[in-house]
């Protein structure tokens, strides 16, 4: 039998792989299946469990499921091994189905027997807890009862057999009504997942209207489309970002040839990183400028031909995000380093640095102009000012890492997410949140609607999004906190949430590699494509007539949409 080699980087692959599904629900499986042996001894499988266990509950508990990977990715030193060039060719799952076999391992050693015959164990193993046998045996007793039954039932009087065989008749008769009532319920059940199957396909957006951009050689975590024309802005695990120029009008799939496209490299000569991953970026409000933000803690800014302008090297460490205030004179960026700054893009000097988080900052988000709001891994919102060196409020009352936050198109209201589960919605006016909104697992982001006041659809009703690892999408009323709509579809944690230009419908991107579009007005599955890949990001062009999303797999899909 060939020898076994497993390398740490290997494992460190596999572990980074699985931050990235973080969150994800567990596959599950019989732990009495048989599935193949693996030639592996319990040294390997007790070193391969505690280094991974180790690593996770370190990572996970400290940084989040959501940004966990990044940091493990280059601490673990996986960004500077060759390894990563298998990065796309590792399945789904990958980890867990290595330590799914392992157990299995385990479980069949610890029941084998001498001659080869295996215990009947009923007790399923864990990875926590010692394994205790529960052994099923056959009763010699009730063998033995059961051999006096039959003795005394052909002794039994003539009266008794004969009640005894009409009661037999009458439980025949039950038995072929209850299989007749069960037919007739998988028929109506079947008819069910027939006409289900039906709208599903109906649904079903089809190839001819959707176009795959290739260029990328990694995962594209992030796409934005320009406000004002119909340039397409991606960034990539593979350092670099791109401006896609797409049709201005007709059908994107209607287009003869390969879309063109402007590559940003993000090399930092002075890194010994084989890639930096591009891990935010936005378009200025007139879709001159382009800013991007990397995992070598610099922010570039770009013209829309893809000319670098500007290179601002102040923060120490990843950035995660990074945004235009609305007058498109400043921007601000947040990083792991703990600090938001705000630049002048003029000059590329700084204007502040805001130093108030004990952790990570991982979102922020302009109020006005000179106003904007921060979150971090240290459960607290700050709402910040330029020219103020204090926060002027602060928002505390989540009981775990906070992903993300927005402010509503009027600026009066403030929503956030966090790794505890909730969502809360808080005003400048109150010290306290108005709304705790709450889901399974953890929520990954959230998105207004854009309406109510203050947005282009001032006169229908404000919503609130939020994209939770349950793997469900739900929608909020502002006035009360309830729970307008829960979208369900999914099947692993969802990314991503974006609303059309208009409102009235919000698409929706998961690592079940679904995209879904839904009626805002009823929470009903309007339209829904599978690519091939997990999805990390899904946004509306600015005539909502088409809808962008960036995949695992290295590739973005246009779709056009027809509404």
């Amino acid at each position: 039998m060939s020898s076994m080699n497993i390398t740490s980087d290997e494992v460190n692959l596999l572990i980074y792989k699985y931050l990235q599904e973080s969150g994800k629900t567990t596959q599950q499986t019989n732990p009495h299946s048989h599935s193949p042996i693996l030639d592996i001894n319990n040294t390997i499988i007790f070193f391969f469990f505690f280094f991974f266990f180790f690593f996770f509950f370190f990572f996970a508990t400290t940084k989040g499921f959501g940004h966990s990977a990044f940091t493990f990715y280059n601490e673990c030193n996986v960004a500077k091994s060759d390894i990563t060039q298998y990065n796309n060719e590792i399945p789904h799952g990958s980890l867990i189905s290595v330590l799914q076999k392992g157990l299995q391992y385990i479980e069949v050693e610890t029941h084998l027997q001498d001659d080869g015959s295996e215990l009947n164990c009923s007790e399923p193993f864990s990875l926590i807890h010692k394994h205790v046998c529960n052994i099923k045996k056959k009763s010699s007793s009730s063998s033995t009862n059961a051999s006096s039954a039959t003795t005394a039932s052909t002794t039994s009087s003539s009266s008794k057999e004969t009640s005894k065989n009409a009661s037999k008749e009458k439980s025949k008769k039950e038995k072929e009504i209850d299989r007749d009532v069960k037919m007739k319920d998988r028929d109506k059940e079947s008819k069910k997942k027939d006409k289900d199957q039906t709208m599903t396909n109906s649904m079903e957006i089809p190839d001819s209207l959707v176009t795959t951009l290739t260029g990328h050689n990694n995962e594209v975590f992030i796409c934005s489309w320009n406000p004002v024309n119909s340039l397409l802005a991606s960034g990539s695990g593979d350092s670099t970002a791109r401006i896609w120029n797409l049709p201005n009008e007709g059908l994107v799939s209607a287009s003869k040839g390969q879309i063109s496209s402007l590559v940003l490299n993000h090399f930092n000569d002075n890194s010994l990183e084989k890639s930096i991953d591009v891990t935010t970026l936005d378009w200025n409000f007139d879709g001159s400028l382009l800013a991007t933000g990397s995992y070598d803690g610099l922010a570039r800014v770009w013209n829309s031909k893809g000319e670098l302008l500007y290179v601002l090297s102040q923060h120490q460490a990843p950035i995660f995000s990074l945004k235009w205030n609305k007058n498109g004179d400043y921007l601000l960026s947040g990083s792991v380093d703990k600090r938001s700054i705000v630049w002048d893009f003029r000059t590329g000097s700084i204007v502040q640095q805001f130093e108030f988080h004990t952790a990570p900052t991982l979102d922020i988000d302009w109020r006005s102009n000179t106003q904007f709001a921060s979150c971090s891994t240290d459960k607290m919102i700050y709402l910040c000012e330029i020219g103020k060196t204090k926060p002027i409020k602060t928002f505390q009352g989540h009981g775990d890492e906070i992903n993300a936050i927005k402010w509503d198109s009027s600026g009066t209201l403030l929503a956030s997410c966090s790794d505890d589960k909730t969502a809360k919605i808080w005003s400048v006016k109150s010290d306290s949140y108005l709304h705790n909104l709450e889901h399974k697992k953890e929520i990954y982001t959230i998105k207004w609607s854009p309406t109510g006041p203050g947005s282009q659809n001032p006169n229908k009703n404000l919503v609130l999004a939020s994209a939770s690892f349950d793997t469900t999408v739900k929608l909020w009323d502002v006035e009360t906190g309830s729970c307008l709509n829960s979208l369900t579809k999914h099947m692993d944690p969802v990314y991503t949430v974006s609303f059309s230009p208009n409102g009235e419908y919000i698409a929706s991107g998961s690592f079940d590699k679904h995209l879904y579009i839904w009626s805002v007005k009823d929470g009903s599955l309007v339209k829904s494509f599978k690519g091939s890949g997990g999805i990390f990001e899904v946004c509306w062009n600015n005539t909502g007539d088409k809808l962008a999303a960036s995949f695992s797999n290295s590739t973005v899909s246009v779709i056009d949409i027809r509404l």
